[in-house]
């Protein structure tokens, strides 16, 4: 059935039993079935067309930065964004870029352009796609106050359309995507000229706090909850005194009490035991529900 696959993405960029604890910042995760590197909206709307033609399992899987891959792997196809998905043009102050492009790379061009409005992304570990997708945002800047327009592949259909920034619906830690069955492909942003010195500036300074901060040393997938309407999750379990607990290889972070680390060897289980843990004591603790803001990636057992 797989071998159907050579016909759409030549051999050297298909990969079988490929561990995804090779592509995830958690460093976790069991052999995908299959992991494809697609690099263009033709290869991608192929091999999804492949896939639901053929009944397979299939994740669209960026950095890696926001998930946890389940121990058994994945039965199915992991499509990787290449080629021209990792590119990014500069017109004036705006900028259209591809959805595998990480938010770093995207970050120094606009720099690189003395374009202002993206310093806020320069440290966040992820791509465009997934940013568009969940809204990324820290240090006061989100994606949607940038994104002037999403072209997207609708997976029921396979046509290509374009999504305004209202039309995207972006809220916090949300976007249409999460409801609409596309997946993006580029996106436009308009920026502001300024000062590349003073951009550059503003991005140390931004990726030195967060080095004080976060616990950047271990692997995780960032901040693990969603922010509760009125708390602060760290503060929340802080105050639960869960700093430091731990399950397994899984430690919910003495520096930061907001990410749930890798300290060695843990699991996909050890970690969703954790978060689930963490969610019970809050919620017994003070009755506020703490919402992961981490995907699951297969079966966790």
């Amino acid at each position: 059935m797989y071998s159907k696959l050579s016909e759409i993405i030549s051999d050297e960029r298909i990969k079988y039993n490929e561990p995804l604890s090779s592509h995830t910042s958690f460093n976790i995760g069991g052999p995908a079935d299959v992991f494809v590197s697609v690099e263009n909206a033709d290869e991608l709307s192929k091999v999804i067309a492949f896939a639901k033609e053929e009944n397979i399992n299939y994740f669209l899987l960026g950095n890696g930065s926001n998930v946890l891959a389940s121990d058994e792997g994945f039965r199915g196809i992991i499509i990787k964004l290449g080629g021209d998905f990792n590119e990014a043009t500069v017109d004036g102050e705006s900028i259209k870029a591809g959805a595998g492009i990480t938010l770093t790379k995207l970050a120094n061009v606009a720099m690189n352009a003395s374009l202002t409005g993206l310093e806020f992304a320069s440290g966040i570990p992820g791509t465009l796609g997934g940013a568009l997708f969940m809204n990324a945002g820290a240090y006061g800047g989100e994606m949607c106050q940038v994104v002037t327009s999403v072209k997207v592949l609708d997976k029921a259909d396979g046509s290509i359309k374009s999504f305004t920034n209202e039309e995207m619906d972006f809220g916090y830690r949300h976007s249409a995507l999460k409801e609409n069955g596309c997946i993006a492909l580029s996106c436009e942003m308009k920026l502001s000229t300024s000062d590349a010195t003073t951009i550059r500036e503003t991005m140390l300074d931004l990726n030195k706090r967060r080095k004080e901060k976060q616990p950047l040393e271990y692997p995780s997938a960032g901040s693990t909850f969603k922010r509760p309407e009125g708390y602060f999750a760290g503060k929340l379990i802080e105050d639960a005194g869960l700093g430091g607990y731990t399950v397994g290889g899984a430690q919910v972070s003495e520096k930061h009490k907001g990410f749930v680390i890798n300290k060695g060897g843990a699991t996909a289980k050890d970690v969703r035991d954790l978060i689930e843990h963490v969610i019970k004591t809050v919620k017994e603790k003070d009755n506020v529900t703490l919402e992961p803001e981490v995907l699951f990636l297969g079966e966790i057992k």
